[in-house]
């Protein structure tokens, strides 16, 4: 998956394949906490049920809150001090986001508690969030990484503006790392995978004899089942289509009855616009051009990232794939894929950063991409996606304007969210 620290929530929904294991070298001095089924947190309150997912900066586990009788998300932090730095970051933005939301209803993780654990790798920062469903980014795997359909893309884009736009224009926040693993689901897409909707029995003390106690699973081990069921299901596919059959997976899956109501998560790379990150942010796909010239940024570059990520939500397709190629960068084909689907880059813009003149030459033209195949946006997706042509022409007019090259002329998430396209 993606940079930047992120943390992989994963509700362990039908039909997607394990996410790889963080592996052993992360659990030492500084590092993650081994946590166990039935391991107790905040002087016995938390009871760890079972791992959620994991990312760079941290675990991220089911537990389950005995003073309130509730499911909850628990995110264990490595302990170095870097990382016990950011979590305290991104205490200090959680805590603003959900004292502005008594209601929970802003679209934004709410935070319940925090506190610190110490355990043989160091004192782990923890913080205890409301428990959600799976994130986009599984929604549109689950979908065979087709479009999920339009209305659903509304219902999506209303939730995540409602968010932005509290985030923006009432806290003053800017996430810079908006993309379909950052967004949840409010409930899981398999309600079998939901502890409370499958009316599961929580786990209060640790269990004797499980994989975490005694006879260990060593991650190697783990690892090799892993990818051995991944071989089995990868065998059989072959044959199926070798024999002319479809197999019953591959068919396009019923997306009706899930709830599309979300909600954005993952602040460990949010800022206050007054405060901001130093060096660059945003994950690569979804980076916006004043980022990659440095040219400064605001509430502007999570616009870019929205836009991009309803593209692909819309198409089950990134809408920018950028890559080395030959003789060029990552960023300057980036910036070449961006031009050729939304017009050249004005040279006021082009030549603004402070990196500019590693991409463009005095005349705003890309150095080492000389040839650029225009293929405007509206025509993308009629010509290569198949939408008719209303609905291309509709989503282009939401999007097009969101996707201007010029920061200050994107329109805020409160005008997005009265935009015809939505309504």
């Amino acid at each position: 998956m993606a940079a930047f620290g992120n943390t992989y929530y994963s509700s362990g929904s039908d039909g997607e394949e394990e996410d790889e294991d963080e592996g052993p070298e992360g659990y030492r001095k500084g590092g993650y906490h081994a946590a166990r089924p039935g391991d107790r947190f905040a002087g016995g309150r938390f009871v760890a049920q079972r791992k959620l997912g994991w990312g760079n900066f941290s675990t991220v586990w089911l537990a389950y809150d005995t003073l309130l009788s509730r499911f909850v998300a628990l995110k264990i932090q490595k302990s170095a001090r870097d990382y016990a730095h950011a979590a305290l970051h991104e205490i200090e933005l959680l805590s603003a986001a959900a004292k502005g939301d008594p209601t929970n209803s802003k679209c934004v993780i709410q935070l319940l508690d925090h506190f610190k654990h110490a355990g043989p790798n160091g004192q782990h920062v923890c913080l205890v969030t409301e428990f959600l469903g799976d994130s986009l980014l599984r929604l549109i795997r689950y979908n065979r990484s087709k479009g999920i359909g339009l209305s659903r893309v509304r219902e999506i884009c209303r939730s995540v503006l409602v968010a932005l736009d509290y985030l923006h224009r009432e806290l003053g926040i800017i996430h810079t790392d908006l993309k379909p693993e950052n967004v949840l689901l409010v409930s899981t897409i398999n309600p079998s995978k939901d502890p409370a909707r499958a009316g599961f029995a929580p786990i209060l003390e640790k269990p004797e004899g499980n994989q975490y106690n005694g006879t260990t699973i060593s991650f190697s081990e783990k690892m090799l089942k892993v990818r051995a069921r991944r071989a089995v299901v990868k065998i059989s596919r072959r044959r199926e289509s070798l024999g002319g059959v479809t197999m019953e997976m591959e068919k396009e899956r019923g997306l009706d009855g899930i709830s599309m109501k979300c909600k954005i998560v993952d602040f460990g790379n949010a800022c206050w616009a007054d405060q901001q990150n130093a060096g660059e942010i945003q994950t690569r796909q979804y980076r916006a051009p004043e980022v990659i010239i440095g040219s400064g940024y605001s509430y502007s570059a999570d616009m870019w990232s929205f836009a991009c990520l309803v593209f692909e939500l819309a198409t089950g397709e990134m809408l920018f794939t950028p890559k080395v190629c030959q003789g060029c960068s990552e960023d300057e084909d980036h910036l070449a894929l961006m031009m050729e689907t939304l017009g050249k880059m004005p040279k006021k813009i082009a030549c603004s950063g402070t990196r500019s003149k590693d991409y463009f030459n005095r005349y705003g033209d890309l150095k080492r991409i000389r040839r650029l195949k225009f293929w405007p946006l509206e025509r993308v997706l009629a010509e290569k996606y198949n939408f008719p042509a209303p609905d291309a022409s509709g989503l282009a007019d939401f999007l097009r304007p969101i996707l201007d090259f010029a920061p200050e002329n994107r329109p805020t998430a409160t005008e997005c969210l009265k935009h015809s396209w939505l309504n």
